[in-house]
């Protein structure tokens, strides 16, 4: 659904003018702030975050130098991702959402870059992204598996 908005703030401060992005895999989203009303499983996209400048700084830091994650800080009303149609109510079916698939890709693309980090051609933004992504994995205890 559109909203009218179209483009995404600091999901740490709230500023308008953003820098740098990430994406998490939907199931991230509940290590975030505000996002008790919103049922993850509904999310069809990986979750991209925007930091402005300033922020980008200590995620940075907090990510390379001390192998954690920011989302705790980061209010998910800033986040931007897509939910699926909610065709449930039409059809009087119930799916069950399976976000493994996703999940399993960008863990894949995130050992991959990281298994690349001493590589020059690697950026930071993606070892940050990829980071973020292993530690909010292993915290929220998803399992390993693999994208076919």
């Amino acid at each position: 659904m559109f909203t009218g908005r179209t483009d995404t703030p600091c999901c740490l401060c709230g500023q308008a003018n953003t820098d740098s992005r990430i994406e998490v895999p939907p199931r991230a989203v509940t290590l975030m702030e505000n996002s008790g009303p919103i049922a993850w499983q509904d999310i069809v996209s990986p979750v991209t975050l925007q930091f402005c400048a300033d922020d980008w700084e200590l995620v940075a830091d907090l990510a390379l130098e001390m192998g954690h994650h920011p989302l705790s800080r980061c209010n998910v009303a800033y986040a931007s991702f897509d939910l699926r149609e909610d065709f449930e109510a039409l059809l009087n079916e119930t799916k069950e959402p399976n976000q493994t698939e996703l999940e399993a890709r960008l863990r894949e693309r995130s050992r991959e870059v990281l298994e690349s980090a001493d590589d020059p051609m690697t950026e930071t933004r993606d070892l940050v992204e990829a980071t973020v992504i292993e530690v909010a994995l292993e915290e929220l205890g998803v399992a390993e598996a693999t994208a076919d």
